[in-house]
C-alpha cells in the first residue's frame, strides 16, 4: 500500500528517522506523526550511504510506509535512491530543490507513481520558488533552514533573517495551487518553547506542518497547526451567518472571510461545523 498525494498534502506532522538505522524505524512509525521521513542524505555518511539504502528498502518490503529523503540529484548516490523509492512508491523528498526541469525528471522516472515533495533550502531554491512549486506531479514544498541559513551566514534559528524565504514559499505554493509547505527542523530537540513559538510563526505565516527530529516534538507541532477553540467557535458563527455580506461580532463577513472560516473547520477533523 503506497501513500498517496492526498496525504502527502495533508500531513501535519513529518518524522525523520536516519536511514543507517533500522533499529529506529518502527518506533519512528509507532511515534505518533503523520508521516515518517526515512532520511538517506544529511543524517548518513558516505560509507553507510548503500547500507542506509538496503535497511530502506527492506523494512519498506514488509508493507511499512514512509517518505524517502534521497541524496540530491547529480551525487552518486541518487538514481539508486530513487529507484528504491519508486520500486515501493514511497513519496520522494528532493533536497536542494531549486531547478525544476531536475524536479519533472525526478517525476519521470517516477512513472508518477510517488507523490513529490521539494525540500527547498538553497537561495536559487528561493528565488526559484514559484516555478519549483509549479512542477507537475509536486504534492508539496518543504523549507530547509538549516541549510539555507548555512549558505546565507546566518542563524537557523532566526525568524526576522527567514521571514521573506519562508514567506515566499507560502506564497508559491498558493500561487501554483498545490498545498501549505512545511516548516523546518527546531533543532533544540526537548526546548518545549521555543518549539513552541516556532510553530506559531510558521503557522502565523501560512505553514501547515512541520518536519521534526525527536518523537517528543510530534504532539505539539500536531496541536499548534490545529485550529483552536475560539477559532472554531468563531468559525461556525460565520458560517452559520450564511452566504451573503453581513456582520457578526462588528467584524464585516463576506465571501473571502467565509472561506477561511470553512478552511478551518475542514482542518479541524470530526469538527462540527453547526453554530
Amino acid at each position: 500500500m503506497t501513500l498517496l498525494h492526498d496525504q502527502v498534502a495533508a500531513a501535519t506532522s513529518w518524522l525523520f528517522v536516519p536511514g543507517h538505522r533500522p533499529d529506529r524505524f518502527d518506533k519512528a512509525a509507532s511515534a505518533g506523526a503523520d508521516l515518517v521521513i526515512i532520511d538517506l542524505e544529511d543524517a548518513v555518511a558516505a560509507e553507510d550511504k548503500d547500507r542506509a539504502r538496503e535497511h530502506a528498502a527492506a523494512w519498506l518490503a514488509l508493507g511499512n510506509q514512509a517518505v524517502v529523503r534521497i541524496n540530491a540529484p547529480g551525487t552518486r548516490w541518487s538514481e539508486a535512491d530513487l529507484s528504491t523509492a519508486a520500486e515501493h512508491g514511497c513519496p520522494v523528498m528532493v533536497p536542494k530543490a531549486e531547478d525544476p526541469a531536475v524536479l519533472a525528471e525526478v517525476t519521470a522516472r517516477t512513472a508518477g507513481r510517488c507523490a513529490l515533495v521539494a525540500l527547498v533550502e538553497t537561495a536559487l531554491g528561493v528565488e526559484r520558488a514559484r516555478e519549483v512549486c509549479a512542477t507537475p506531479g509536486l504534492a508539496r514544498a518543504a523549507f530547509g533552514n538549516v541549510d539555507l541559513s548555512a549558505q546565507l551566514g546566518i542563524a537557523h534559528d532566526d525568524r526576522t533573517a527567514l521571514a521573506y524565504s519562508r514567506s515566499r514559499l507560502v506564497l508559491a505554493s498558493a500561487a501554483a495551487g498545490i498545498a501549505p509547505p512545511i516548516d523546518g527542523v527546531t533543532t533544540a530537540v526537548r526546548d518545549r518553547d521555543l518549539l513552541t513559538a516556532d510553530i506559531a510563526h510558521a503557522r502565523r505565516l501560512g505553514f501547515t506542518g512541520k518536519l521534526c527530529i525527536h518523537p517528543y516534538q510530534l504532539p505539539y507541532v500536531n496541536t499548534g497547526f490545529a485550529p483552536t477553540d475560539d477559532e472554531l467557535r468563531w468559525a461556525r458563527t460565520v458560517v452559520a451567518a450564511g452566504d451573503s455580506v453581513t456582520t457578526v461580532d462588528g467584524e464585516m463577513i463576506d465571501r473571502p472571510v467565509l472561506e477561511r472560516a470553512r478552511r478551518l473547520l475542514a482542518s479541524a477533523p470530526g469538527a462540527n461545523t453547526a453554530p
